[in-house]
C-alpha cells in the first residue's frame, strides 16, 4: 500500500539512470498477473528496483522478461512463503475490508514498519497511512489476496546484476531473510542500511541511495531518454 510517493527522497539521484517510472499494483492480486501489468507499461529496457511485496513481484517480473531487466535492486524483501497464519490472516483482511470504508492502515500495523525511534512520529506515520488512503480499498483488498510463495528454488535463475538491501532495525523482514535472498542469486552483492526500520525509502531515503547509486554507476547501467 505505498503509492509512487514512497520514492520522492530518491528521485533526484535516481534519475540520472534513465525516466522514474512506478509499476501500478493495485488492480490485481496474483504476482503473475502484477508482473504482467507492469511490464505492458514499462519501457523496453529497464532497471528494476522492488521494495518488500514488490520484490516479490519485481522477481516475477524477471522470470517473465529477463531480457528486458537491466539490473535489479530488492529492498527489504524475502524469498520466504507467507505462513498459513499469514495466509488466513490476509484472507480474513480481504474480506472485513470489502464491507467497510478504507482509510488507510492502521497507527498500529504502520508503526510496526518503522524503526523504534519513529513509533511517535506522527508526521511519518501519516504519510504513510495517507499512501493507502489514495490507493483506496480496491487496492487493499486486492493487495490482501496477494499469494506469496516462497521461490529460493527459483533464485539461480536470475542472472541480471542484483543488489539487496536490508535495514537493520526491520521488524517486518530479517537479516536472515536478506541473506538468503543475496546466497541464492549468482554474483548479487549485499547492503545494509542500519539506522533504518523496514520502511527505508521513506525513513533513510539518502543513505539508501548511498548504497544504489554507487552501485548502478559502476554497472554502467544507464538507460537511455524514450
Amino acid at each position: 500500500m505505498a503509492d509512487e510517493t514512497l520514492w520522492d527522497g530518491m528521485r533526484d539521484r535516481l534519475a540520472p539512470f534513465g525516466p522514474l517510472a512506478h509499476a501500478d499494483l493495485r488492480h490485481d492480486s496474483t504476482l503473475e498477473d502484477l508482473a504482467r501489468r507492469a511490464l505492458a507499461e514499462a519501457p523496453p529496457s529497464f532497471i528494476l528496483i522492488g521494495f518488500s511485496m514488490g520484490g516479490y513481484v519485481a522477481r516475477e517480473i524477471v522470470r517473465q522478461a529477463p531480457e528486458r531487466v537491466r539490473a535489479l535492486v530488492l529492498i527489504a524483501t524475502s524469498t520466504r512463503p507467507d505462513s498459513d497464519a499469514v495466509r488466513q490472516g490476509k484472507r480474513t483482511v480481504a474480506r472485513a475490508a470489502a464491507s467497510v470504508s478504507f482509510a488507510g492502515l492502521s497507527r498500529t500495523a504502520i508503526a510496526s514498519s518503522l524503526h523504534p525511534r519513529e513509533v511517535d512520529n506522527e508526521a511519518l506515520i501519516e504519510r504513510v497511512r495517507m499512501m493507502g488512503v489514495r490507493l483506496g480499498g480496491v487496492a487493499f483488498r486486492n493487495q490482501s489476496m496477494v499469494e506469496r510463495p516462497g521461490d529460493l528454488h527459483l533464485l539461480g535463475e536470475i542472472r541480471c546484476p542484483t543488489l539487496v538491501v536490508a535495514a537493520g532495525h526491520d521488524r517486518l523482514r530479517s537479516l536472515d531473510e536478506a541473506r538468503e535472498l543475496h546466497a541464492g542469486i549468482a554474483g548479487a552483492q549485499f547492503a545494509l542500511v542500519e539506522d533504518s526500520g523496514h520502511m527505508i525509502p521513506l525513513e533513510a531515503p539518502q543513505q539508501l541511495c548511498d548504497v544504489i547509486v554507487p552501485w548502478l554507476a559502476q554497472l554502467r547501467v544507464h538507460v537511455p531518454e524514450a
